[in-house]
């Protein structure tokens, strides 16, 4: 049974989840989420259910060690977390979503101690192919509460038995382990190198809850990337008219 904890998100675009702990409690994050917290929290670092789940989150990019946060003192205290880019927190009661929920490896934020922390693999060879964001998941279980972060706007969206929804795959944030997982090519020869969209689509059918995200990462970095590459092709050309134009001065 994970432990009963308060939280607060903070913030509205570049958000922070700050939980309240009782004596006795705990939260579990990321190695690095951690932005603050009050004395008498201490912090213990382990492999958060032995060296094959450390090494599990390892292989697929994440950190070996999870790190556990008790109040160790009499008195209530705070804890804070951060959102890594700008976006949404989603707070996940697991006891009312079934006990348990998948979500990209890299949108889990923080969880009450208790919840199950797990590498989860999808079902299929096509999704694990051309997934995009990857197939590798992460499952959280438990019953309690747990808190992932996605970018942009958040889209909640609850499909019913036999409902099918195609999403981007990059704006798949969390889904219940009842909807059924797959990728889709998109049809059509010019669909497929002009649309602009990606070759391939995430099939999700219900029943089941899903989160989206309008903003992936993925998507944000590839746009500061070709903004820089521009800003530099801008300043080769003028830093090349300058050196072409104190040229043509001196040979007048």
């Amino acid at each position: 049974m994970a432990d009963v904890i308060d939280y607060t998100i903070i913030g509205d675009d570049m958000q922070l989840v700050e939980i309240t702990l009782d004596p006795g409690e705990g939260v579990r994050a990321e190695a690095g989420a951690m932005t603050y917290l009050e004395d008498g929290v201490r912090m213990q670092t382990s492999t958060g259910g032995g060296l094959l789940k450390g090494l599990a989150r390892m292989v697929v990019g994440e950190s070996f060690f999870i790190t556990t946060f008790v109040n160790q003192s009499q008195q209530r205290r705070r804890v804070g977390f951060a959102a890594p880019y700008p976006g949404k927190i989603i707070p996940l009661d697991l006891s009312a979503l079934g006990g348990s929920f998948l979500c990209q490896k890299d949108a889990f934020l923080c969880a009450a101690r208790g919840i199950d922390i797990e590498v989860a693999f999808t079902k299929r060879i096509g999704a694990g192919i051309f997934g995009g964001e990857g197939f590798i998941l992460q499952r959280l279980s438990g019953e309690g509460l747990a808190f992932i972060h996605a970018g942009g706007t958040i889209i909640e969206w609850d499909l019913g038995p036999g409902e099918i929804l195609q999403v981007d795959t990059g704006c798949l944030v969390a889904f219940a382990p009842s909807v059924d997982y797959d990728i889709q090519f998109v049809g059509g020869f010019k669909n497929a190198l002009f649309g602009g969209e990606g070759v391939f689509l995430a099939r999700l059918t219900g029943p089941g809850k899903v989160y989206l995200q309008s903003l992936p990462f993925s998507r944000l970095a590839d746009r500061i990337l070709a903004a820089a590459r521009s800003g530099r092709a801008d300043e080769s050309r003028r830093s090349f008219g300058s050196g072409l134009l104190g040229e043509l001065i001196k040979g007048d």
